[in-house]
This record gives C-alpha cells, sequence and structure tokens, in this order.
C-alpha cells in the first residue's frame, strides 16, 4: 500500500479557485482597486508590445551591433523583464480578487454575479467613469445596468425583464 495521497480531481495539487459573485454595490466598491490594476495591466501589455519588436531586431543583428545598441539590447531584456513581472503581479492581483480579465489591452473586465439565477458578470471598460453595463456570460454584447438595481440595499440582481429594465 502506498503512503501517497489519493487526489481525485485537483491532481496538480493546486487549490481550486474558489466561486465569487459580487452584488453591484460591491462591484462598485471595488471599481477604485480594480481600476488601478487594469491601468497597470494596460501599461505593461503597451510596454511588451513596443520593447518586443525592437528586442527581435537587436536579437537577430546581434552580431553587428556596436557597443550603444549591445547596451541597449541588454536594457531591453531588463525592461521586458520588469513589465512581464508587473503583468503577472497585476494578474495575479485580479484573480484573487474573482475578476476576470476580458481584454488585456482595451482594459476591460468582468465582476462575476448571477442574473435570474444565470451567470453574469458586470462589465467595466477602461476610460469608463463607473460601472454601468453588464452581461450574461454567454453573451458578448453589454447591456446597461436597470435604474432598479441601484436602489439603497439591492443585492445581487435578481430579475430582469427584456431589453427594457
Amino acid at each position: 500500500m502506498s503512503n501517497t495521497p489519493n487526489r481525485a480531481g485537483n491532481s496538480a495539487g493546486k487549490p481550486r479557485k474558489k466561486e465569487v459573485t459580487l452584488d453591484l454595490s460591491t462591484a462598485r466598491q471595488m471599481l477604485p482597486l480594480v481600476k488601478s490594476i487594469v491601468t497597470d495591466i494596460v501599461n505593461s501589455r503597451r510596454a511588451l508590445n513596443k520593447l518586443t519588436p525592437e528586442q527581435d531586431r537587436l536579437e537577430r543583428q546581434r552580431r553587428e551591433l556596436v557597443w550603444q545598441e549591445r547596451q541597449r539590447r541588454y536594457q531591453i531584456i531588463d525592461e521586458i523583464a520588469a513589465a512581464e513581472k508587473a503583468l503577472a503581479t497585476a494578474l495575479g492581483e485580479l484573480n484573487n480578487l474573482g475578476i476576470s480579465l476580458v481584454d488585456d489591452e482595451a482594459g476591460e473586465v468582468d465582476f462575476p454575479t448571477k442574473v435570474n439565477g444565470r451567470t453574469a458578470a458586470f462589465s467595466w471598460l477602461m476610460g469608463e467613469d463607473g460601472l454601468r453595463h453588464w452581461h450574461y456570460t454567454d453573451e458578448e454584447s453589454r447591456r446597461p445596468i436597470p435604474a432598479d438595481w441601484d436602489k439603497a440595499g439591492a443585492v445581487t440582481p435578481t430579475r430582469y425583464r427584456g431589453g427594457q429594465p
């Protein structure tokens, strides 16, 4: 008999991601922090998109580079490593909050919720001043959040009637 414990379903031994369901009020309270994290993600992605082609060019020409270009090649390696680390850190922070990154270049995120018992999300896009949209997870189009979901004491939305709030 083996002393190794049996692992069912999670053989990698990694902790399972807890399922998060947020109400509108909580999601809105989280937004300032999420905005900051998303800004870090977008900036890191932009830096990587800018630096990678330059690194590729310098790498292809590495045997013909003068000292200044060699120095720049080493500097880019450090800058890319820093941007990748910042990106990984920010992604980890979002993950720990239970927020999903939809688009790392546009800065779109989803705050998980339930509407009519279905999995849904409040959707925020970088540049928007507040949390004003939602969608079911199997849909791409963002819908405006109905005004009655904003009422004091409102919890996770339970009813939605078609196109009109």
